[in-house]
């Protein structure tokens, strides 16, 4: 005589089987959503010009400097605050001195330019500080007396984007390339006079600037 065997129904294993199903589709229609939201803009976004009408280009060495002289101050430049490190960002204090160049890095790796409203790294190139560290941008912590998020160096890499701001441009962070699901307490960046240096910050009044190839 044959004997048929039935497999037993356990409704609770079904169940734990039918979320982890449940689960692993809703990851990979997460990382997909994410991965169609962090796709370059295929050149929709108009390329950041330099002073002499050219694109900015990734990793070539340009000046950051007030578009106009009545802004007072000069280039863009490394700060020693208070004798600390890391290093700030921050601006010369006349028009006449050097400053430091500065090279772009397009978060997205295929992108060649700087364009207008999309996240970019930027370094000071120089091969020496005094701090021995990176000389990379990121947004800081909120300085304790004025209670500004300043602009300084070292660490995490942080991402920036630049806005058109009539003749000229301004930075800004905002980087939601880097994370397009993520909310973010965006702001322009300006210079606050601290102590007679005049750091890089945010939520202070935009300085506009151009960028002049080195």
């Amino acid at each position: 005589m044959v004997q048929i065997m039935y497999a037993s129904f356990d409704p609770a294993r079904t169940k734990k089987i039918m979320f982890r199903l449940i689960g692993a589709v809703s990851y990979i229609w997460l990382v997909m959503g994410m991965s169609s939201m962090a796709q370059p803009s295929n050149g929709t976004n108009s390329p950041v010009l330099d002073t002499a009408g050219q694109a900015l280009q990734r990793g070539v060495e340009y000046y950051i400097l007030p578009s106009s002289n009545s802004s007072g101050g000069g280039r863009l430049t490394l700060i020693h605050r208070n004798g600390s490190c890391p290093l700030s960002v921050g601006q010369e204090g006349n028009a006449s001195s050097q400053g430091y160049p500065v090279t772009f890095a397009p978060f997205f790796e295929q992108e060649t330019i700087i364009r207008e409203s999309s996240d970019f790294s930027v370094k000071f190139n120089i091969t020496y500080t005094i701090c021995r560290q990176p000389t990379t941008w990121r947004l800081g912590e909120s300085d304790d007396v004025t209670e500004k998020r300043m602009i300084v160096t070292a660490g995490k890499t942080g991402y920036f984007r630049i806005e058109r701001n009539g003749d000229g441009y301004y930075l800004a962070w905002c980087p939601a390339d880097v994370c397009p699901i993520c909310s973010f307490d965006c702001g322009s960046a300006g210079v606050l006079v601290v102590d007679g240096k005049r750091l890089l910050a945010l939520d202070v009044p935009a300085l506009s600037v151009v960028f002049k190839r080195a």
